[in-house]
C-alpha cells in the first residue's frame, strides 16, 4: 500500500527545494526526494563554490573557503525543509506509473509530480576519454593543490569561468574551443573583447579547433567543460511522458510534460540551464497547483505576456552578462533593430574604481522603441543587465530609460548613457 501527498518532488537542488518551500508554505502536503545532497549542483558543485573561487585571494583560501561556504549554505536548505509539510527523502526516486513513485522500495503516490533532476557534464566520445587527467568540473573544484598547467576543452560559461580563475592562481592555463569564438550567448563583439582582454593576462585560446585526441595535449588536468545534458532515466518510460537524452523533458508554457500532473523545471527540461530559470519554473508550478488546490490566497499567477526574459551572468574577471537576443541574433532574424554602446572608461565610478575595461550593448526597436536586450562584460556588468531585464518584463523603452535618474557615481550610469547615446 502506497502513501498519499500533494506533491512529490523529485531532485533538491534551487528548483526542487524552491518547489517545496512554497508548497508547504501553500499548505500543501509535499514530499522532496533527494539522492544526494540538498542544493543540487549548484550549490554543492556548481555556481557557488566557483564563485568563491572568484572572490578568494588565493588558491588555498578559495578551497577552504568554498568548503565552508557549501556547508553553511547547505544548512540553510536543510533548515529551509524543515517545515512540517515537507518530508524530505533521502533515495533513489525511481517512477512506477504516472502518478507513483518508489523510494527505496516504498511506492508514493501523489496527486501532481514535479520532476527537477538537473543536469550532469557532458564529455566528448574521445577513444581517450579515460585519461587520468581528465575532470569535470566537480572534480576539479575537489582538487586540494593548484595545476601547473590546465587545459580547458570548451570557452562556454564554465570554461570561460575556471580558465579566468585558475589563470589568476598561477595556473598556466589553455582553452581549447571548436567554435570560433567564446561564450556563443553572448554578442560576439562583447565576447572577442572579453576574451582579447583574457589574452592579455596570460590565458592561451585555441579556437576552431576541434579536440581529437588527449595525448597531446601538455597539461598536468584537463578540464572537460563542453556542456551539460538533463539528468533523465528510463523509468521516465513509466510515467509515459515525451523525453529525450540530449534535449530532455518536453514541457508547455507551464511546465507541465506531456502527461497531465506531472511536470519538470530546471535543467531537466532543457530550456534554461540557469539555477535562477529553475527556482522562476517552481514558483510558476507551485503557485498554479496552490491557486487549483484552492489554497493559495489569490488565483493563478498574473504574469508577464510573451517570453520572459532570463538574465545570464559569466563571472570571469571582468564578469559578463546577458539578457535577450544578441545584435547577431536580430541580423540572422532580420529584426530591425537600434545598438547603443556605452564604454566603462567613460564612467566616474569606473575610473575610481580603476576597472575601465568594459563595454555595454543596449538594444531596441528603432527609434528609441521598446527594450530588446542588453550584452556588456565589465566589473558588475551582471547588475546593469538585471536591470535590464526588469525594464523588459515591463515592457520599457529607451525613451522611459532614458528619463529614469540614476545615482551618481555609480557603474549604472553606463546604462544611462547608453539610451542617451
Amino acid at each position: 500500500m502506497s502513501t498519499e501527498t500533494d506533491i512529490l518532488i523529485i531532485g533538491a537542488g534551487p528548483g526542487g527545494y524552491r518547489a517545496a518551500e512554497l508548497a508547504a508554505r501553500h499548505g500543501l502536503k509535499t514530499v522532496l526526494v533527494e539522492r544526494d545532497e540538498v542544493g543540487g549542483t549548484c550549490l554543492n558543485r556548481g555556481c557557488i563554490p566557483t564563485k568563491t573561487y572568484v572572490h578568494s585571494a588565493t588558491f588555498p583560501e578559495a578551497f577552504r573557503r568554498q568548503q565552508q561556504v557549501v556547508q553553511q549554505l547547505r544548512q540553510g536548505v536543510e533548515t529551509l525543509l524543515s517545515h512540517p509539510n515537507i518530508t524530505l527523502l533521502r533515495g533513489e526516486a525511481r517512477f512506477l506509473d504516472a502518478h507513483t513513485v518508489s523510494v527505496g522500495g516504498a511506492p508514493i503516490a501523489a496527486r501532481n509530480i514535479i520532476v527537477a533532476t538537473g543536469s550532469e557534464a557532458k564529455l566528448l566520445p574521445l577513444p581517450d576519454i579515460s585519461d587520468p587527467r581528465v575532470m569535470t568540473s566537480t572534480q576539479l573544484l575537489q582538487l586540494s593543490t593548484l595545476p601547473k598547467k590546465l587545459c580547458i576543452i570548451g570557452a562556454g560559461v564554465i570554461g570561460m569561468e575556471f580558465a579566468s580563475v585558475f589563470q589568476r592562481f598561477g595556473s598556466k592555463v589553455t582553452v581549447i574551443e571548436y567554435l570560433k569564438e567564446c561564450l556563443p550567448m553572448l554578442d560576439s563583439d562583447i565576447a572577442k573583447r572579453l576574451r582579447k582582454l583574457l589574452e592579455k593576462r596570460g590565458i592561451t585560446f585555441r579556437m576552431k579547433t576541434a579536440v581529437q585526441s588527449l595525448a597531446d595535449i601538455d597539461a598536468d588536468v584537463i578540464l572537460m567543460a563542453t556542456g551539460r545534458k538533463p539528468n533523465v532515466s528510463d523509468d521516465f518510460s513509466l510515467a509515459g511522458f515525451d523525453y529525450d537524452e540530449r534535449t530532455g523533458i518536453k514541457v508547455d508554457d507551464h511546465y507541465e510534460t506531456t502527461v497531465k500532473g506531472i511536470y519538470a523545471i530546471g535543467d531537466v527540461n532543457g530550456r534554461a540551464m540557469l539555477a535562477h530559470a529553475a527556482e522562476y519554473q517552481a514558483k510558476v508550478v507551485v503557485e498554479q497547483l496552490a491557486a487549483s488546490a484552492a489554497v493559495a490566497p489569490h488565483s493563478a499567477p498574473e504574469r508577464a505576456k510573451g517570453a520572459t526574459p532570463v538574465p545570464a551572468a559569466i563571472f570571469t574577471e571582468p564578469e559578463a552578462a546577458c539578457v535577450g537576443p544578441s545584435e547577431d541574433q536580430l541580423k540572422a532574424d532580420g529584426t530591425a533593430y537600434e545598438c547603443r554602446k556605452a564604454f566603462y572608461r567613460a564612467n566616474g565610478k569606473a575610473l575610481a574604481m580603476d576597472k575601465t575595461e568594459g563595454m555595454l550593448k543596449l538594444l531596441s526597436e528603432p527609434g528609441a522603441g521598446r527594450i530588446l536586450g542588453c550584452h556588456a562584460f565589465g566589473a558588475h556588468s551582471a547588475d546593469m543587465v538585471q536591470e535590464v531585464s526588469c525594464l523588459m518584463q515591463l515592457g520599457a523603452t529607451v525613451e522611459q530609460l532614458r528619463w529614469m535618474i540614476h545615482i551618481h557615481p555609480t557603474l549604472s550610469e553606463i546604462l544611462l548613457t547608453a539610451a542617451e547615446g
